[in-house]
């Protein structure tokens, strides 16, 4: 992780490497940790979050540990490059960052408590590294789905929540002396998720003492927008 090409400049989809129609390379059918598949179709009831803070090695092994938290999986989110390879995106030129994909029960676990894991994490005020990882691969984002309302009343959507939480944490990390948070909200579609190759999955799993490079700014999230009004 600490020996990638770092690059510090977004490409364009003119700049970015062509990619490939297909995936390379396979990913395991299961969870080395929780035991249920890392690729959907997933069971009904379940959603689905990304979120992109550093190396995604350490940020995977904190979501999987979540009540609630049904499967993980790590991969490529953000760019322009289809079905890039982990060279590929350390080079700087496919644009993506590294992203957990987490898939939930949200009758165990909020989308709230996971971004309140995202935000205390990590530290989203960095730019294009976190902490001695460097790059453009190594940016804070989180990539938004839709959700289906549930007890037959609408849920906010998680663009919003989002937002909402952003806008709360600022508040709380400026009184702390932070600068501004430089994380990147965006709709999941278009912006497919790449599975990354077989042996980042549940890397820290296989590798206990392996690289994590994930660490917070010591300040507490607020779950909610008014917490932070104080």
């Amino acid at each position: 992780m600490l020996f990638s090409s770092h690059k510090n400049h977004l490409p364009t989809a003119d700049e970015a490497l062509p990619g490939r129609a297909e995936r390379e390379f396979s990913v395991p059918e299961r969870h080395t940790v929780l035991g249920n598949p890392l690729l959907g179709p997933y069971p009904e009831g379940l959603e689905v979050a990304d979120f992109a803070m550093g190396c995604f090695w350490g940020a995977e092994r904190i979501f999987w540990k979540a009540d609630g938290v049904w499967t993980t999986l790590v991969g490529y989110q953000g760019g322009h490059t289809p079905n890039p390879t982990y060279e590929e995106v350390c080079s700087g030129l496919t644009g993506h960052t590294e992203t957990v994909r987490v898939v939930y029960d949200p009758a165990r676990i909020s989308y709230e408590s996971l971004l309140k894991l995202f935000w205390e994490s990590h530290d989203p005020t960095q730019g294009f590294r976190q902490g001695n990882d460097t790059g453009t691969q190594y940016r804070s984002a989180i990539f938004t789905h839709a959700t289906a309302p549930r007890d037959g009343a609408e849920t906010a959507s998680q663009q919003t929540a989002a937002e909402s939480s952003r806008d709360a944490y600022q508040k709380v990390l400026a009184r702390a002396g932070h600068g501004e948070i430089t994380t990147e909200i965006l709709p999941a579609e278009p912006r497919p998720f790449y599975p990354a190759e077989g042996y980042h999955q549940q890397y820290l799993d296989k590798n206990p003492a392996g690289y994590c490079g994930i660490g917070g700014t010591g300040v507490s999230c607020p779950i909610g927008v008014a917490s932070a009004d104080g």
